[in-house]
């Protein structure tokens, strides 16, 4: 049943739907799960992926569908709404669907940008525990990255206090000599919290801690929850846990977890975290949540853990990467899928007619403003001209071996010119095209998407690697820039030069994925220009290393870990009803 989204709020929509969905019992039974694979936690219930791993070992994965977008609006082109529109479109063709999404942070959440739950009558069900918090990850993450920043401050201050007998005798603890200018880490929290990205701590007397300049970031930011998505088991996040860099001795020797002697205790708060948690579709296809890490100095996807049990549980398994294809697929095809090893069958380009009229020379767009009338009235002039950028994304998810689709996440003021614009352009470029309704319809909405990813899954690629592993890191980033972003080549500041040097010559990082830091706003470094870009050079200022998760992160550009709340956020207007306890307002 599609409700009136026009009409309809995403959390009242959440709220009908949710009459119907399957109780954890109910899902076990559907899914045909055993009952020590199912961990409920109220109205959810996370997946012992451990054991359901083992006993489905022997099954042949599903097929395996990436869902990207081309370069975005501000406002963002639907990608989690395409992501349940097309797993609800597979469910209404009577196929054994499901999906892996991110965990949304509670930044955007309570800020201008809303949740990540879809929306319309593609939607995500919970809204409100998806929204809020889910089964306590995110918690969790933040629990274990700020015990680090608690195990080094403490430490640097008891350091300063005592001698070096004093330092053995009454704490058993060896002198770290840490930097206070070269501390690498900071604190977490969930919101966006523009006035604690720069903090002095330790401010007092003697007892009252080591005082020094520190730093907030949002809780998807961290190593921790970067870590989350790439693991394999646990005793895999128990080493990387112990192998994050969280400052720098004076000698210029890396300080980790490790020697703080606080990943164990860390991998203790994460225990619970490597669970995904089993949630649905407003038509009830099962979803796994799982991980949130950021799209730009992490991977940008839910975990390799989800992926796997969800190719082994269904018979078409939907993921979906974060930011546009230059970015997040990108990540998928040469970080993700070599870490995991998995083969895609297909990847949907998610595209709007709002997009593709802003980089045809529209006018600016800006979240929490009115879009002006050239985005609402048809001009199919806009549309032609913007469709380079679509092109050239769907000429680099081809350079991976993946058959693409184009999928047009429909608006109301979209004309079929408009449309068939887009198809045509598709058509031309190699790739497949679907107009799909998700947003309006539902999973009757999205029948012509799913079968054109019905039929890209039984086409035979041949999938490939941009870069062998053994490419040194500045010819990696070369070739992002060149074949991915369409740069003429790369420029490097002195000091990233330098340390780039550094790391191709210490055999330590040779298997460290390249992790791109880059605006998602636009193909280049600078999210002013649209389109595709002609006749520039990609700037790397700095090389960020993450050690736990064996991340290099070319930095193209400034990076805030800690975005900030507007001046009209979303908390604005959600509220509760103290009768019923329903939460209302979320988006």
């Amino acid at each position: 049943m599609a409700y009136d989204a026009t009409k309809m709020a995403d959390w009242q929509i959440s709220e009908a739907a949710e009459l119907k969905m399957p109780t954890p019992e109910q899902w076990r039974e559907k899914l045909g799960l055993e009952k020590d694979e199912m961990l409920p936690m109220g109205r959810l219930a996370k997946l012992d992926f451990l054991k359901i791993s083992e006993r489905l070992k022997n099954r042949p994965d599903g097929k395996y569908i990436e869902v990207t977008a081309i370069t975005p609006t501000p406002l963002g082109e639907g990608k989690s709404t395409t992501s349940l529109g097309l797993i609800e479109g597979l469910g209404a063709r009577g196929k054994n669907v499901g999906g892996a999404l991110r965990q949304p942070s509670g930044g955007p959440t309570m800020n201008v940008k809303g949740t990540a739950a879809g929306g319309g009558n593609a939607l995500l069900i919970p809204m409100t525990e998806f929204s809020l918090g889910l089964t306590g990850d995110i918690n969790d993450i933040m629990n274990a990255h700020n015990l680090a920043m608690v195990a080094m401050t403490s430490r640097m201050q008891h350091e300063r206090n005592y001698n070096d007998e004093q330092l053995a005798r009454l704490t058993k603890m060896r002198r770290l000599d840490i930097d206070p200018t070269r501390v690498e880490m900071g604190w977490i929290m969930d919101f966006c919290a523009q006035a604690m990205r720069n903090i002095v701590i330790g401010l007092g007397g003697r007892t009252d801690g080591f005082t020094m300049q520190s730093k907030f970031g949002i809780a998807v930011g961290s190593e921790c929850m970067a870590i989350l998505a790439i693991i394999n088991d646990l005793a895999d996040l128990k080493k990387r846990l112990n192998e994050i860099t969280v400052a720098f001795d004076k000698s210029g020797k890396p300080v980790t977890t490790g020697d703080l002697e606080v990943g164990n205790a860390m991998t203790a708060f994460m225990r619970n975290t490597i669970n995904p948690t089993l949630m649905s579709s407003a038509e009830y296809q099962p979803v796994l949540v799982h991980a949130g890490p950021f799209a730009n100095i992490a991977v940008g996807q839910s975990s390799i853990i989800a992926d796997r049990i969800g190719l082994k549980m269904f018979d078409y398994h939907v993921t979906e990467s974060g930011f546009a294809a230059d970015i997040g697929f990108e990540k998928f095809w040469n970080v993700k899928c070599r870490y995991s090893g998995l083969k895609p069958h297909v990847s949907i380009l998610t595209t709007t007619i709002r997009a593709l009229k802003m980089h045809g020379g529209g006018p600016k767009v800006v979240a929490g403003i009115a879009l002006p009338d050239a985005y609402t009235k048809e001009n199919v002039a806009l549309v032609e001209k913007g469709c380079e950028n679509m092109v050239h994304l769907i000429n680099v998810i081809r350079k991976s071996g993946i058959n693409p689709v184009v999928c047009v996440n429909c608006f109301h003021t979209d004309t079929a010119a408009e449309i068939a614009v887009v198809r045509k352009a598709a058509e031309a470029a190699g790739a497949r095209c679907a107009k799909s309704e998700h947003w309006a319809k539902g999973g009757q909405g999205a029948l012509e998407l799913a079968d054109a990813v019905i039929d890209a899954c039984n086409e035979k690629n041949e999938f490939r690697f941009l870069y062998p592993l053994e490419t040194k890191l500045r010819d990696r980033v070369a070739k992002i820039a060149k074949e991915v972003y369409g740069a003429d080549g790369v420029s490097w500041s002195p000091e990233a030069e330098s340390k780039a040097k550094m790391l191709e010559n210490d055999p330590k990082y040779a298997d460290y994925a390249t992790m791109m830091v880059k605006t998602h706003l636009s193909l280049t470094h600078d999210p002013v220009l649209k389109g595709v870009p002609k006749g520039w050079t990609l700037p790397i200022r700095d090389v960020l290393i993450y050690s736990g998760a064996k991340f290099l992160c070319p930095c193209a550009g400034t990076i805030s870990l800690m975005p900030g709340t507007s001046s009209n956020p979303a908390f604005r207007r959600i509220d509760v009803d103290t009768k019923t306890g329903k939460v209302s307002g979320l988006f």
